[in-house]
């Protein structure tokens, strides 16, 4: 049998009082108004009575169904997920309450994953080392603090309570250069002095978004002084190690020549003199030099900008070191440095000649293209040597890397210093057909 012929059947024998009741109406009337209309009129009323005695008494379980399940959504709407329904059989109500259950098991395993993730994010922002406070618009226009981790709390307000201060006069209460940054509008930089008259240095990055038809700003302050000390201590060892690499190689022959030297005298045998001295001479010059890159990349002044047409300049640049220049530029002008720019250049073209094939004249394997973009002046330096693999490439601009057997590291990384400063970009790329580009991008300047 049938679910619903259940239901049926069970519906039937509850209202089959109702049924013969109504069933029996006419015949009561028919009997009572021969005896007269009064008599008529009660038993109909009393008929009438019985039934919707009767049909209140077979549905009440129904109702009583219904307004538990209308609980029991309300319970849901409100967050709470242990009530549960009944219902005896199998009927088509059972297999309505069974399904209502089954919904109420969901929404409760939905509702515990959704606090335990909403437990771990709360633990994780609570104890990250960024601080992070976040600002939303009132109904009355005041922006004000709706929330702010530990950090946050140690860093802006001695680790008290954050949330409902107005940032107005929580902004008014910071450090002077923590205002500063954020009166910027931007993500930056910022040192605040320490106790021990050092200082800490901090990034802020803002970013702002509408929730809810209020404008929300988030703040994330970061301190890097560990960070930046640990990177500088890193630096300073490579710096200490290159340095002492290139001094031994140098200074290891000049003593060992000095040595020769003073034997040759001593045996009277002045005529190899001269060849000591000039090996001396040059070991000494290229320590002059090294030492000179060093002072050069730690002390490159501010460019003085001047205007300069790209094909004269290029030019000039020509006839010191020999490249094909590729691209018409007489009508392409900018405001650099000339000195800055020069040095530069030289060092990218010194390092497509090093990088070329010695079976090749210089003149065709190193190129420089010159491009116009919108905005931009594009300088290309093409070379037909083996490339760079991905390591290098990724290092290569960082200062003190070097995968030359005697090189600095610095060339690339002044280069990239000299360019920045005007305003501009460098990157390094793979060509296709072999080679290496180098790319410097700088901002066109009126004629």
């Amino acid at each position: 049998m049938t679910i619903r012929r259940t239901l049926t059947l069970r519906l039937f024998f509850r209202l089959l009082p109702v049924l013969a009741l109504a069933a029996a109406l006419p015949w009561a009337f028919a009997y009572w108004i021969d005896r007269g209309w009064v008599l008529a009129v009660l038993s109909v009323l009393v008929l009438l009575g019985l039934m919707w005695w009767s049909l209140h008494r077979a549905l009440a379980p129904m109702r009583a169904l219904f307004r538990a399940l209308a609980g029991s959504v309300n319970t849901y709407r409100d967050g709470e997920f242990n009530f549960g329904v009944h219902w005896r059989g199998d009927d088509e109500l059972g297999e309505l309450v069974r399904a209502h259950g089954q919904l109420g098991d969901v929404l409760r395993e939905q509702r515990q994953e959704l606090v335990q993730r909403e437990l771990l994010l709360d633990t994780m922002v609570q104890n990250t080392p960024v601080a992070m406070l976040l600002s939303a618009e009132g109904g009355d226009g005041v922006r004000r603090v709706v929330y702010a981790n530990l950090s946050s709390r140690k860093l802006l307000n001695d680790g008290h309570k954050l949330e409902g201060l107005h940032m107005d006069a929580l902004v008014d209460a910071l450090p002077v250069e923590l205002r500063e940054a954020l009166a910027r509008g931007a993500d930056s930089l910022f040192a605040v002095p320490a106790d021990d008259d050092e200082e800490e240095v901090y990034h802020l990055s803002r970013r702002t978004f509408t929730l809810n038809g209020r404008r929300h700003e988030l703040l994330l302050i970061r301190l890097l002084t560990p960070e930046l000390r640990r990177q500088e201590v890193q630096t300073w060892k490579k710096v200490i190690r290159v340095i002492s690499h290139e001094l031994n190689n140098s200074l290891a022959p000049i003593a060992s020549l000095a040595h020769s030297g003073a034997e040759l005298v001593r045996r009277g045998r002045h005529e190899r003199l001269g060849e000591v001295f000039s090996t001396i001479e040059d070991r000494a010059r290229h320590l002059e030099g090294f030492i000179r890159g060093y002072a050069r990349f730690a002390k490159l002044p501010q460019p003085q900008l001047q205007p300069v047409v790209w094909r004269d300049f290029l030019g000039r640049l020509q006839r010191q070191i020999g490249f094909e220049l590729e691209g018409s530029g007489t009508e392409l002008h900018a405001r650099v440095d000339p000195a800055q720019m020069e040095q530069a250049l030289l060092n990218l073209l010194k390092n497509a000649h090093e990088a070329g094939n010695d079976a090749t004249p210089p003149s065709d394997e190193v190129r420089v293209r010159l491009l116009r973009l919108p905005g931009w002046t594009r300088i290309e330096v093409l070379d037909r040597g083996p490339g760079m693999n991905e390591a290098v490439l990724e290092n290569a601009l960082l200062p003190f890397y070097s995968t030359k057997r005697n090189g600095t590291g610095l060339g690339l990384a002044l280069t990239r210093e000299i360019v920045e400063a005007h305003g501009g970009r460098l990157s390094l790329q793979n060509r296709s057909d072999g080679g290496l580009c180098v790319a410097v991008m700088l901002p066109e300047a009126a004629a």
